[in-house]
């Protein structure tokens, strides 16, 4: 009886530990599109089959070994930024994200916070290489913030509203997204404010639809066509060049603002972190 007990135990702590483990990227993705058959969620079936083999699962692993690395001036890790849960808490804190801080008196977004806590707690300056470079799968900052928003994997959007400033940044994003502006007469609308609309092959998401905006949203994320893991920030580049507006400065009240509407549209949704997109 005892060998029989002891021969199972293995395999009763495997099933304890799957349990209770978090669905991967794809099993959100996949319950999503079981339960809308969007044709935005739906359009890239290639993706859906890769997303398993994603190489920003590899980028992510890479930046666990850098938030747990002594390193900068002051030769301490990352562990010690609070990304508004507690130092070193990172499980559920990308999708509260942006928030308002009470150390820095601003509402800041995953990379604004690494930013900050890379200077403050680790020493680099802002223009070490750690700190400036922020784009592409080979950065640190990129490492890092697959990384962390890794942790709120299938998670709900959740984005504060507590804070008078997140607030009235929300809403001015709201405005700005819809704001028709710049040499086109473009506005983020224009773009995402209808089911199935399409740029060429590409259906496009519509930010009335919670269940395909946060797809739309969920950065960062491997860009097949690019070959890298790209962010939100990045993402909100290319779009407003594709609407020939002048770029916003990373970290700006301005680039909040934006993230916090995004980010609120999705609310309730689960996070696919990290995503696969075209």
């Amino acid at each position: 009886m005892l060998k029989k007990t002891l021969l199972a135990l293995p395999v009763a702590l495997l099933l304890a530990d799957t349990a209770g483990a978090a669905p991967a990227p794809e099993e959100v993705l996949q319950k999503l599109i079981d339960d809308s058959n969007s044709p935005y969620l739906t359009q890239s079936q290639q993706n859906l089959i890769i997303m398993p083999d994603n190489p920003a699962l590899f980028v992510a692993d890479e930046g666990e070994e850098l938030f747990k690395q002594a390193r900068g001036p002051n030769n301490v890790s990352l562990e010690g930024c609070d990304f508004g849960k507690g130092p070193g808490v990172l499980e559920g804190a990308y999708v509260e994200m942006p928030r308002y801080f009470a150390d820095t008196g601003r509402v800041m977004d995953l990379e604004a916070r690494l930013v900050h806590c890379m200077t403050t707690l680790q020493g680099f300056a802002s223009d070490d290489k750690p700190v400036k470079s922020r784009h592409g799968s080979g950065s640190d900052m990129m490492k890092l913030q697959t990384y962390i928003a890794m942790q709120s994997n299938g998670m709900p959007w959740n984005p504060s509203q507590k804070h008078p400033m997140e607030k009235a940044l929300r809403d001015a994003g709201e405005v700005m997204f819809y704001r028709r502006a710049g040499p086109m007469d473009f506005s983020c609308a224009t773009c995402h404010t209808q089911t199935g609309k399409r740029i060429r092959a590409s259906v496009l998401p519509n930010v009335h639809e919670s269940h395909e905006w946060t797809k739309a949203i969920s950065w960062p994320a491997e860009r097949v066509g690019q070959h890298n893991v790209r962010s939100s920030q990045h993402r909100l580049r290319g779009c407003l060049y594709q609407m020939r507006y002048p770029n916003i400065k990373p970290g700006s009240d301005t680039a909040m603002a934006l993230f916090l509407f995004w980010t609120d549209a999705a609310r309730g949704q689960p996070a696919i972190l990290p995503d696969l997109k075209r």
